[in-house]
């Protein structure tokens, strides 16, 4: 336990016009430049131990560019890189970091990014000073829905549209906690930072060709406005696999620009921040605490087509047969998951202590049931469960979806986690938090 220093940074990582934009079905390319998209970052120091808190504007981070930016960190800083956690926030109107769903991979973009990543962290440490740090919760149930409902003929539906008579109920929980850790300078009072943790998909727009940090960006500068000052704020998205805003129960609200959705959503979000701080007490802020993170290396064993769905495939792709878009999509990247992807490989899972406050990163977009499970087995009161951290899996559904099907479990190549991987995330993660509570 040790006087608590911080330090923030920011590089800018907006991306040229004419680049192809990630997140949608087909390829899209940027027409224009709405909003900026950063890599923001926390370095934390208990005067023992460093950890680093990273999130980019972007769709995915791979793995790859992860570590590179961990080793240049650790070879600038001496922060080793199981101390830094990198997540993406999940934006839908950034660059494609790689290629997926009918969408070409920007490299030479890609190739820019450990650098800039690196470069935000050591700002960040550089700019370390005492400082004071509270957590607290909110509660936002009203943004956060399960989108996979049960329907009447049985099957579930991601999406099943507003107020369908077919559609019978959510085929999941949902989990409405913001958690919210702030750093203020020591002495001044002045805000440092805002960390936050909503597990919500991500809430966009309908200029689908214009490059934005969708609602993450908006919730930052909401946040600022309201608090009437100048301070890094980060949104860390959270296990939002199958969780969008989406209420299906009601019709489709109305929207009076095209950027109205993502605002809407992200004031929301702030007001509801803003509340919370404002309700904490002074001795809520603590200067001493203790700093601790672990990384622990996880076996991951894709599934694979059958026989079968690959013939199919390789057929549909032969005969240039473009009558099923989608049906298209999938032929390719079942040849493409076959043919480029290893059949197993190793994934991170990341556990972090800040004080009483537990910190979690998982690999992909990881379904809410994960998260719940995670915070209710946790042995720290308050938990962060940051998903699409240090690279991504893909999506990371329950055994019983995987039974169920639709779109977050059909096969490809960002969905190819096998049965059994959520018990697995949630009892490493879980053993993980009581090795740093100990």
């Amino acid at each position: 336990m040790g006087q608590l220093q911080a330090g923030t940074g920011r590089t800018d990582v907006t991306p040229g016009l004419g680049c192809h934009i990630a997140g949608h079905f087909e390829d899209r390319i940027a027409e224009h430049i709405r909003d900026p998209l950063y890599v923001k970052a926390l370095a934390l120091s208990d005067g023992e131990t460093t950890i680093g808190l990273i999130t980019a504007d972007l769709i995915y981070v791979s793995s790859q560019i992860t570590e590179e930016a961990k080793n240049m960190i650790a070879a600038r800083t001496g922060v080793p890189p199981h101390c830094v956690m990198i997540s993406a926030t999940h934006t839908h109107t950034g660059p494609a970091v790689r290629a997926v769903l009918g969408t070409p991979a920007e490299p030479e973009y890609a190739e820019t990014l450990p650098k800039k990543i690196a470069d935000a962290f050591i700002m960040a440490y550089n700019q370390r000073c005492p400082a004071e740090l509270a957590h607290t919760s909110g509660h936002c149930p009203e943004e956060v829905h399960n989108r996979r409902w049960h329907m009447k003929d049985g099957s579930v539906r991601m999406n099943p549209g507003y107020r369908n008579p077919d559609a019978i109920r959510p085929a999941g929980p949902t989990d409405p906690e913001l958690g919210v850790m702030i750093l203020r300078e020591k002495g001044s009072r002045k805000p440092l930072a805002v960390y936050a943790n909503y597990p919500l998909h991500y809430v966009g727009n309908d200029r689908h060709c214009w490059i934005s940090a969708d609602y993450f960006g908006e919730y930052a500068a909401a946040l600022q406005r309201i608090a009437g000052d100048s301070f890094m704020v980060i949104m860390a998205n959270g296990c939002q696999g199958n969780i969008n805003n989406c209420d299906f129960t009601r019709p489709a609200r109305k929207s009076i620009d095209p950027y109205h959705k993502q605002r809407r959503v992200a004031n929301v979000i702030a007001a509801e921040t803003w509340k919370q701080w404002m309700l904490l007490r002074e001795d809520d802020f603590v200067d001493q605490l203790t700093m601790a993170a672990t990384l622990k290396m996880l076996p991951f064993q894709r599934r694979r087509a059958s026989a079968e769905d690959l013939a199919k495939a390789e057929k549909l792709i032969a005969a240039n047969d473009r009558s099923s878009a989608m049906e298209w999509v999938y032929a390719n990247e079942l040849i493409k998951l076959e043919k480029d992807m290893p059949l197993s490989w190793e994934v991170p899972l990341h556990a972090m202590r800040v004080g009483d406050l537990g910190i979690v990163g998982l690999h992909g977009e990881v379904f809410v049931e994960i998260g719940l499970a995670i915070k209710e087995q946790s042995p720290f009161e308050r938990n962060l469960v940051v998903g699409m951290a240090n690279g991504s899996s893909g999506y990371i559904a329950t055994d019983q979806a995987l039974r169920e099907g639709s779109y977050e479990t059909r096969l490809c190549r960002h969905v190819c986690a096998p049965p059994g991987t959520g018990p697995a995330w949630i009892a490493a993660a879980v053993s993980a938090l009581n090795e740093l509570k100990e």
